[in-house]
């Protein structure tokens, strides 16, 4: 996928004013949210359950090269070949020569965020071979030029029954219908063609199982269950993090992402793939193949930020961000939009690509709070922040008046002093209104909305004429 990370700060404001943009992502706002509360109803004990699920995969990442080599070892055992990609671009080279191998004309896919770091399917076509996206959501972004995915769980969540339906009219030649399961029953009828012609058939991965050599996929729409058993070639592509240790640590984690990710006790389909077809048996590929990738996750495994490498792609996080539900996912300019992208984007191609993306964050911890496995995003997204600030990577006025503020903190009645005569001003610039509608070096939160006049007194001269009104001491 190109990168356009760097244009964050004009991508979000040309999507905030996008009508069309701006009411559909309305429909969508909270869709999720109070599914997800629902759902966690029915755990015993939904802290002691997302503790256990941040243990399973710190202790997978903590011992990362064993449970991959174990991983390789049962999945080699088992009929699989097992390849190693230490770019997006190695992906490609893996899958083309797997193809050319087989014979492969057709391809078809079941979801993959990892394949979108490579810009497979792109990779395919200019190789000569056709791929078709299978999860609806894709499909329906790949008949429209390739459009980005907006969402890990949704991708095309930003667009509107109206738009689609005006999109299958036009690209499948049939009358423009408007029901949703009308919608629904047309992409199954041109996608059924494709499964059963296609030679291979190539997924992503929840979870690579180290015991078993596994791989767990877990949809909606039963579109990977066809993708990897019905044609003769199956590739597993997924980062190296995905590895978990055992089935019953996917039991755990079973637990949490669909509840996390769409409000569902249990996802409709579950599907855990072990190894080739076996004699005898009607379903499964004859040849299968996993390819794990690094693409610089062992980068950031090696330093402060490592603790995001446990993310489960539930979307938990952007379903509750401020941020993402104003600005969509395509703002963010990569593969991973909303908090958990502000830290893998800039982790895995740098973060003189994406300085914006750790500023795109309130650190209200709402992500924190409704993340499975306990990723601590708003940490992270200071880390960056923190690398920026030393790498001298923000503009100069914001780093001089950090460190003007940083000085006076350090000064408690300087400090006092200062924040007695700015509340004192800013209240008098506020009026009778009590609005401040420009602020003098603050521009950037004056210019689109107005600021609350402060009181007049500081939190601690507040806190005193309370004290006292109440006789205290």
């Amino acid at each position: 996928m190109q990168i356009a990370s760097m244009h964050f700060k004009e991508r979000a404001h040309d999507n905030m004013g996008n009508a069309q943009l701006q009411g559909n992502l309305q429909k969508i706002k909270g869709k999720f949210v109070a599914k997800r509360r629902a759902s966690l109803f029915e755990l015993d004990d939904v802290e002691a359950t997302r503790e256990a699920a941040r243990a399973i995969r710190q202790r997978a990442l903590d011992r990362l090269d064993v449970w991959l080599e174990i991983f390789e070892r049962n999945a080699k055992a088992r009929g699989a070949t097992v390849l190693w990609a230490e770019t997006p671009d190695e992906v490609n080279e893996h899958v083309l020569d797997i193809a050319k191998r087989h014979g492969v004309r057709k391809t078809i896919k079941s979801k993959s965020m990892v394949s979108e770091e490579s810009a497979l399917d792109r990779a395919i076509e200019a190789a000569g071979g056709q791929v078709v996206e299978t999860d609806l959501g894709e499909y329906i972004l790949q008949i429209n030029d390739y459009e980005p995915p907006s969402h890990i769980i949704g991708p095309a969540l930003h667009k509107s029954k109206e738009e689609v339906s005006d999109l299958f009219a036009k690209v499948h030649g049939t009358p423009r219908k408007t029901g949703i399961a009308e919608l629904c029953l047309e992409a199954r009828g041109v996608l059924r063609a494709h499964y059963l012609t296609a030679e291979m058939g190539i997924s992503g991965g929840n979870f690579f199982v180290a015991e078993t050599g596994s791989v767990v996929l877990v949809t909606n729409e039963g579109n990977a269950t066809l993708t990897t058993t019905l044609p003769k070639v199956h590739i597993a592509i997924s980062g190296i993090e995905k590895i978990v240790p055992t089935l019953e640590d996917v039991a755990t984690l079973m637990r949490l992402l669909p509840r996390s990710a769409t409000g569902q006790s249990i996802s409709n389909y579950v599907d855990v793939l072990t190894g080739v077809k076996g004699e005898g048996e009607f379903n499964g590929a004859e040849h299968m193949y996993f390819i794990l990738v690094d693409a610089g996750r062992s980068g950031v495994l090696a330093g402060e930020l490592r603790e995001a490498l446990r993310c489960i792609r539930c979307g938990a996080c952007m379903n509750h961000c401020p941020v993402y539900q104003n600005i969509g996912g395509h703002s963010y300019g990569w593969v991973y939009p909303g908090p958990i992208g502000s830290i893998l984007t800039p982790a895995y191609i740098g973060i003189e690509k994406a300085l914006d993306l750790p500023q795109a964050s309130t650190l209200c911890n709402q992500c924190g709070v409704v993340c499975p496995v306990k990723i601590p995003l708003p940490d992270l997204l200071r880390k960056l922040r923190e690398q920026q600030f030393e790498g001298h990577m923000r503009p100069w006025h914001e780093r001089a008046g950090l460190r003007a503020w940083s000085w006076l903190a350090s000064r408690p009645a300087l400090y006092a002093m200062a924040t007695r005569i700015g509340v004192r001003l800013l209240s008098w610039m506020g009026g009778r209104e009590r609005l401040i509608h420009r602020l003098p070096l603050g521009s950037g939160w004056t210019d689109g909305r107005d600021m609350p006049a402060p009181a007049g007194k500081t939190f601690r001269e507040l806190a005193a004429l309370r004290k006292k009104s109440r006789g205290e001491r």
